[in-house]
């Protein structure tokens, strides 16, 4: 590995670069690097060459799918790429670039526009209260229109936009930019790679267009600045200085949004945004104090200078072969050289830096220390996962970490050999270490091990994934769903055990009343025994009789809960009655009266938000209605109608693939567990018959609800 240079606080730039899958970050970021010399060759996203878009799963299906790092050394400065997925199945990634950075570049397709994912990573944007610049990408292509782009960013984004670059020509015409604060056109060389242009005056036909953005530029910076405002309303020149100065402040503030353009696939812009991005992007020292948690709940403010107790928050962990695991970590006080030792402070485990690194895509170069602001890649830390804090020894120190969505999409997966379930467990544990938003679990009640994600994509390249390092081929399937029994009515029966062997018999008589409990209140039992007809030590075996044969269920298998049992009378026997024997009889007595009682099958019930746009709306009730919901209310939620319904966990199984389908992937979902309630007769014979034929997994166990 190469050693590479350390950049002061002061000349660091951490941007994450956001947008729609498909609208250009990769190959913006690919363009930038290569324009700067610190990437020798530029890449392509088609050809499985791109720079932060590296993993086999990415290459085979043309998408970033995980976070990436790249950086490059521009005026000075050295500008972290943090590349983010645009795909909402990867969202948490994307929400990890987003943690760790001091500013955006929002990338837009000059052909579609803002798409659904461009609206998803701007919320998260403005949640962290990022400084934005905002680059309409691919303007070579075929229908491209810089207008369209800004007004649609206006309407849909932020009207606190702004062009501080116009194109020259559209599509195969496109051949410059006009710079409106120097007010000079570049005319970029065809048929190269490197970004060259000559500079040149603003041409004729474009000056009337060029003087309309620059004036609405002007007036929208002076706004923001009171001194800047007297001045030109007075008629005074603003020197490019004074305006990019005031450009800066009002980003800060959230007040001004400058937008950009270029073709990436050949470096056309890139060198205009690298010097944009070092000279309006804040370093780490101009964003807000971090907040930690020190000893004895104590909050210390980090303020990302390296006089600051050392403080870094690990955002990704990755997995290399012939490497294993690496930790990649962005500082946000103190410095760290290479050999040092740390303190994870998350875990309380001593750590040791060897082979300290900064990420160049899939390239590491070694360097000897990094300053507060950086980000940094570190191998083989024995006990440091993603969302945890590295501190100084003797100084804890705890960072708020990635806030992950939560899955919301299950499928039940098994090994497609036998034998590979433990092997099959290490893997998917490995693969929820990589990525937070995977997990998966053994269901003991269900029999199934249950994997979650955010997606179908999500949940199919996770498995991928699982086969390439791990070697092991699932077969994927619907989850189990947890039905419940209950009765609607009382009943009472006698249970009798009489067994004679050749030696000594076994004998237990037991009369057993069941009555249903409000739902939600479980089991209960009730001795009512007078007089000894049973002993006292034999009924705590009816009890358990009781509880054994509810467990296996009554119509179709399933636990059966909120109902009191009650053991009001019986006999024994002084030689034959044991345990065992009036453990038989309270089975007996409990089927029995089971019989009586009127058993039903209960379902899970979800309560489920789904957060829509107006125009998707009825698409979104009628699929609910089809699926058994019923609609509690609508209300405004923002920009969106919150839809709240119950439905039962049955009818949800990919359901939020098909809420993409139906909203353009523009609505979201939340469910929660809500209540069990009885199935509709019609849909009884099913589960019976699909308990015949040993559909279902082994019963027991407490409720363990989960995302279908």
């Amino acid at each position: 590995m190469a050693s590479a240079p350390s950049f002061t606080t002061d000349r660091i730039r951490n941007v994450c670069v956001v947008g729609h899958g498909g609208s250009g970050k990769t190959t913006l970021v690919d363009a930038c690097c290569y324009s700067s010399g610190t990437s020798k060759r530029q890449g392509s996203v088609d050809d499985g060459t791109a720079l932060t878009m590296f993993t086999p799963e990415e290459t085979g299906h043309g998408i970033s799918m995980n976070v990436s790092v790249a950086h490059a050394a521009w005026m000075d400065s050295k500008i972290n790429f943090i590349d983010t997925p645009g795909y909402l199945d990867f969202l948490g990634e994307t929400r990890a670039g987003i943690r760790v950075a001091d500013g955006a570049l929002v990338c837009l397709s000059a052909v579609n526009g803002v798409e659904v994912g461009t609206e998803r990573v701007w919320e998260l944007v403005q949640e962290r209260s990022l400084p934005a610049i905002l680059f309409v990408s691919m303007m070579d292509r075929q229908n491209a229109d810089f207008e369209r782009v800004y007004q649609d960013v206006r309407e849909h984004l932020t009207p606190k936009a702004i062009p501080v670059e116009v194109p020259i020509g559209t599509a195969e015409d496109f051949r410059g930019i006009v710079n409106l604060f120097s007010d000079k056109a570049h005319f970029y060389h065809e048929n190269t790679q490197t970004g060259d242009y000559d500079e040149e005056d603003v041409p004729p036909e474009l000056q009337a267009m060029v003087d309309r953005y620059y004036d609405e530029l002007i007036e929208t910076i002076a706004a923001t600045d009171d001194n800047l405002l007297e001045h030109y309303l007075e008629g005074d020149t603003i020197t490019r200085d004074e305006a990019l100065h005031a450009l800066k402040q009002a980003m800060l503030r959230g007040e001004l949004y400058p937008v950009f353009c270029g073709a990436p696939t050949k470096t056309w812009g890139a060198r205009a945004l690298l010097s944009k991005l070092v000279e309006l992007m804040p370093s780490p020292q101009e964003r807000p104090a971090e907040l930690a948690q020190g000893r004895n709940d104590t909050v210390v403010e980090i303020r990302n200078l390296n006089s600051d107790p050392f403080a870094a928050l690990v955002f990704k962990t990755t997995s290399e072969p012939h490497v294993g695991e690496l930790s990649f970590f962005r500082i946000f006080g103190g410095s760290v050289n290479n050999g040092a030792e740390v303190f994870n402070a998350t875990r309380e485990k001593a750590e040791k830096l060897s082979h300290l690194s900064i990420p160049q895509g899939r390239e590491r170069l070694e360097v000897e220390g990094l300053r507060a602001g950086d980000i940094g890649v570190v191998a083989k830390l024995k006990d440091t996962h993603t969302n945890d804090s590295l501190s100084a020894p003797g100084h804890p120190l705890v960072l708020a970490g990635v806030q992950f969505p939560e899955p919301d999409i299950a499928v039940a997966v098994e090994p497609a050999t036998r034998g590979e379930e433990d092997k099959l467990a290490v893997g998917l544990h490995k693969l929820h270490e990589e990525d937070p938003c995977f997990s998966a679990e053994y269901n003991a009640e269900l029999g199934q091990t249950i994997a979650r994600g955010l997606g179908e994509l999500h949940l199919e390249v996770q498995l991928e994934r699982l086969k390439r390092k791990n070697g092991v081929e699932v077969v994927v399937k619907a989850p189990r769903i947890p039905y419940r029994e209950t009765f609607r009515v009382g009943g009472e029966a006698q249970g009798k055990h009489k067994k004679q062997t050749g030696g000594r018999g076994q004998f237990g008589d037991a009369h057993v009343r069941i009555r249903p409990l409000p739902r939600g209140e479980g089991y209960r039992f009730t001795d009512a025994i007078v007089g000894g007809v049973i002993p006292g030590k034999f009924v705590p075996a009816v009890d358990k009789g009781v509880q054994e044969a509810a467990a296996r269920g009554i119509l179709a298998g399933f636990p059966v809960v909120d109902f009191e049992a009650e053991v009001f009378f019986g006999s024994y026997h002084t030689v034959d009655s044991s345990e065992q024997a009036f453990k038989m009889a309270g089975i007996l007595a409990f089927h029995a009266a089971a019989e009586k009682a009127q058993p039903v099958i209960l379902e899970p019930i979800m309560q489920v938000d789904v957060f829509t746009p107006d125009d998707f709306l009825g698409d979104v009730i009628g699929d609910l209605n089809q699926r058994r919901g019923h609609i509690l209310g609508i209300e405004p939620a923002g920009r969106n109608q919150r839809v709240r319904a119950l439905v039962p966990q049955s009818e949800l199984y990919k359901y939020s693939t098909t809420l993409r389908s139906l909203s353009q992937g523009r609505a979201t979902h939340t469910r929660t567990f809500h209540a069990y309630e009885e199935v509709p007769q019609h849909e009884v014979p099913k589960l019976v018959e699909a308990a015949k034929k040993g559909a279902r997994g082994a019963g027991g166990g407490p409720l363990t609800p989960f995302a279908s």
